[in-house]
């Protein structure tokens, strides 16, 4: 193979770079696709967190009505 031409060694050089170009194709679009992914997740938990505060809310009113009519009894 030592006795390549130009146009060979130049051929071997695109088909490197088209198969490079290829896999980070594919990569790019496992990444977009966990991109995806993971921002579906973040929406969960952001909802999850949401609602949990809200729940902690209301346990903090209940909490606050208790104390009240204990000092209402208290005089």
């Amino acid at each position: 193979m030592e006795n390549q031409t130009i146009v060979e060694k130049l051929d071997q050089k695109i088909d490197q770079i088209l198969q490079k170009c290829e896999n980070l194709g594919n990569e790019n679009e496992v990444l977009r696709n966990e991109v995806v992914r993971l921002k579906a997740e973040k929406e969960l938990k952001d909802a999850e967190i949401e609602k949990l505060m809200d729940e902690n809310s209301m346990k903090d009113l209940e909490i606050e009505e208790i104390v009240n009519k204990i000092e209402s009894m208290l005089g």
